[in-house]
């Protein structure tokens, strides 16, 4: 979202209408992100500069101030100087007071010597210490822009949308999806109704249509704008929706003004997540998280991990994937995997993550290169394992690498098992007892069990079995003897059946009878 300042709205006609960005405003959103590429270890104050230019050059003050707003939200802004800004200014000014003051260059330059001194440093970086926290001498330590210059734009129309909605009293929905649309309305703690619209479509056999007034508690008692960064929110659940119109009553300054948007308006959620909200920083993670999260494997999947050093930066990788047998992300070895994908257009990225990759040791890295950058082996040579991809990354490819991860952590795991285990449970699963020792249930293939049978996937103590075998006989209806194993805990009622000597004679849909083999 932007601020206030920064909105763009016309009232004709006594509307409230954003005025949004189109297509002729592409080259100036890519003038934006260059600016921001081109001043990555340079001072805020010198970007800020940079900007100020394009302003000029634009019709639209504001449109520059607010695209620069949504990079902002890309970018990282550090302090760096030789010594805490804070120690050095103290001493600085304990020094200017034993010189009754400092009013000329000449004793300024002996104020920084006495600090330097009692700093033990350098008087230069005393200096440039001095005052290295203020904002505007901050440096853009990085820019990863989720974005091109279209997706900017997005963003921007996004944003400007959720700001005009800042002053909103009440919003009135109609949406192709209204479970999202409640859903989202319920999470963000607000009031709503669900009311009949003028245009019901009942007509032509078409669902009736149905508008979903939204308000915040306060509208019990009166009409209030404390709820408008929440309308705000909203909006990105609505505009999600393949058909959907917002009206929105906005008290502009006291007077009552209507907004309207639907989907004929430039208001899109870009594949970035917005501002403030990131999830993702590609559709391309995005949907490999989510095609990766419908698996059935013994990893979990986490975003923006810990961050991790690279000489005297960081770097935070897109994923990591944490071995967990069973499904359980308590139990088993601590072994994460690092996951990283290189899918950005400029040169300055791909060098910037080459470098990264290359100063982080003593960690397992899967890289997926897209295959337009040509630097694939430029990425091997930092002994990560390598995944191309054109387009989406395939999912197999990931797995099939952390699966040679999991047999060795599978081997590794069975060789440190005892040849035999004697488990105090009399009936206990597989999966159970893995989950319990810390292991996949691949690593007990080995192991003996001297006091129970494998029954299926379960290990079962024979006194058990003979119990349950007593209150079975031939000709028993295939669901009463289902439920005779079931009080013993035997759940595989066809494994137990079988170990015990008995078949199930099947008739039809209806049921079967069991019988002796």
């Amino acid at each position: 979202m932007l601020t206030k300042d920064l909105l763009r709205v016309s009232r004709r006609g006594g509307g409230y209408q954003p005025v949004f960005a189109d297509r002729e405003d592409r080259p100036l959103a890519a003038r934006v992100v260059g600016t921001f590429q081109g001043h990555v270890d340079e001072t805020r104050g010198d970007l800020d500069g940079a900007l100020r230019e394009l302003e000029g050059d634009a019709e639209d003050f504001k449109l520059v101030r607010g695209l620069a707003k949504c990079c902002e939200h890309a970018a990282r802004f550090e302090t760096r100087a030789p010594v805490t800004p804070s120690s050095v200014r103290r001493a600085a000014f304990v020094a200017a007071e034993e010189l009754d003051g400092v009013v000329t260059p000449a004793e300024r330059e002996r104020a920084l010597d006495r600090a330097a001194d009692s700093l033990a440093v350098a008087v230069d970086d005393v200096d440039a210490s001095l005052f290295a926290d203020l904002e505007e001498r901050q440096v853009l330590a990085s820019f990863d822009a989720p974005w091109d210059p279209d997706g900017l734009l997005a963003q921007y129309n996004l944003s400007l949308a959720q700001t005009a909605l800042f002053d909103a009293v009440e919003v009135r929905v109609r949406s192709s999806d209204p479970k999202a649309l409640v859903s989202a309305v319920k999470r963000l703690r607000l009031m709503y109704e669900i009311r009949k619209s003028d245009d019901d479509g009942v007509a032509d056999g078409s669902p009736t249509v149905r508008e979903v007034v939204v308000t915040g508690p306060d509208a019990l008692f009166s009409r209030s704008r404390r709820y408008g960064t929440r309308f705000a929110r909203l909006l990105r659940t609505v505009a999600k929706a393949s058909e959907w119109r917002l009206e929105a009553t906005v008290d502009d300054h006291g007077t009552e003004r209507e907004l309207v948007l639907s989907d004929d308006d430039p208001v899109r959620v870009p594949d970035a997540e917005p501002v403030a909200e990131v999830s993702f920083d590609s559709g391309v993670e995005a949907d490999f998280a989510a095609r990766f999260e419908g698996l059935d494997l013994d990893w979990v999947l986490s975003r923006e991990p810990e961050p991790l050093a690279t000489g005297y930066r960081v770097m935070i990788p897109d994923f990591a994937f944490d071995y967990a047998p069973g499904g359980d992300s308590d139990a088993g070895p601590d072994f994460r995997v690092f996951f990283e994908v290189m899918g950005f257009w400029t040169p300055e990225y791909v060098e910037k993550k080459l470098s990264q990759l290359a100063d982080v040791e003593d960690v397992e890295m899967v890289v997926a290169v897209d295959e337009s950058l040509g630097v694939g082996e430029d990425v091997a040579s930092t002994d990560a394992a390598v995944v191309p991809y054109s387009g989406s990354v395939r999912v197999k490819d990931v797995v099939d690498v952390l699966r040679e991860y999991e047999r060795d952590l599978v081997a590794d795991a069975a060789a440190a098992l005892p040849g035999s285990l004697t488990p105090a449970d009399d009936v206990v699963t597989l999966a159970a007892l893995a989950e319990r020792k810390g292991v996949s249930e691949d690593a007990l293939a080995d192991v003996a069990f001297p006091e129970h049978e494998l029954v299926g996937r379960t290990l079962v103590r024979p006194a058990v079995l003979d119990d349950a075998a007593s209150e079975l006989a031939d000709g028993m209806a295939y669901g009463d003897a289902e439920a005779v194993l079931d009080e013993y805990g035997l759940d595989d009622a066809s494994a137990a059946l079988s170990t015990l000597g008995y078949r199930v004679e099947w008739t039809g849909l209806s049921g079967g009878t069991v019988r002796e083999k």
